[in-house]
């Protein structure tokens, strides 16, 4: 079924007053932001422009994109450029590792496009990253936020091998909207994923869904219990925020009492963590789902 705008569920003309962002601010983001700067260092924080970058550099947490900006697949919600990636730049662990280390990162979270072009879809150059964080960057923990390598359990083995502190692979939306949100994704596929990750000794995983893109709350209900059901631990719950007119159209803003109805009935559910809010993503708080 696809997304339609109908006249009970119009966009609002404006950004209701819940979405506004204060600008951010302190010693620790002034300073982490002048290295950023400083040494060009490249964080899905900036690039994305995160609500909640100043939030979570006071924290000590920021979040890495590898495997370059241009992704193979071309999903409605996503502002990542879609075509043909660059060559594989087999330097980058050892840069995000620097990265890390310049920036005194306490607890790191490793992103990707996906990389359906290559023969291990990247899970080599994942492995290898988690490695070289590691070793230059001993106390520091890490957040794998993972494509699902199309659920080949060899690729999906490497990222097992490494152990990151948490394993992150996001559901994005409800079942029926998937097709329509993440054309060459499929969400039995993405359950799959996490179950697999928690059955092969992954201690914590943890999933995020965005909402506004015209999912009923039983659908919203629905997909807690499948995350459930798949043993995850952590699951975000957020706002999508259109990134340009050619991306799908946000069908309605979801109040603070309905997010915190969905927080209510994930923490019955028995996930360990639940973050909920307009504004979270999925990195948000990320150091707190290793507690």
């Amino acid at each position: 079924m696809s997304i339609e705008t109908k006249a009970s569920v119009l966009p609002p003309k404006g950004k209701p007053k819940w979405l506004r962002v204060k600008l951010p601010t302190g010693k620790k983001y002034t300073e982490l932001r002048g290295l950023v700067d400083k040494y060009k260092l490249n964080t899905i924080c900036t690039s994305g422009s995160c609500p909640n970058m100043g939030e979570c550099w006071g924290e000590g947490t920021a979040t890495f994109m590898i495997l370059g900006n241009v992704c193979t697949r071309s999903c409605g919600f996503c502002g990542v450029k879609t075509g043909r990636p660059e060559t594989v730049a087999w330097d980058e662990p050892e840069k995000v590792a620097r990265s890390i280390k310049i920036m005194k990162i306490k607890h790191a979270v490793l992103t990707s496009v996906d990389r359906d072009d290559l023969k291990d879809m990247g899970s080599i150059i994942w492995a290898e990253t988690v490695k070289a964080v590691r070793r230059m960057n001993p106390t520091t923990t890490l957040e794998t936020l993972i494509p699902d390598f199309q659920g080949v359990e060899r690729h999906l083995d490497r990222i097992v091998e490494v152990a990151p502190e948490v394993v992150s692979h996001n559901m994005e939306t409800v079942r029926r909207l998937t097709r329509e949100v993440r054309i060459q994704a499929k969400y039995d596929r993405s359950l799959g994923v996490l179950k697999y990750l928690k059955d092969q000794g992954i201690n914590r995983t943890k999933s995020g869904i965005m909402l506004g893109l015209g999912e009923k709350e039983e659908e919203v209900i629905q997909t807690l219990h499948d995350l459930s059901e798949a043993n995850v631990d952590v699951v975000t719950i957020g706002q999508y925020l259109q990134p340009s007119k050619k991306h799908l159209p946000v069908q309605q803003f979801i109040t603070p009492d309905q997010f915190d109805k969905y927080r209510r009935i994930g923490l019955d559910l028995g996930f360990r963590h639940v973050e909920s809010g307009a504004l979270v993503r999925s990195s948000y708080k990320a150091h707190k789902h290793i507690e």
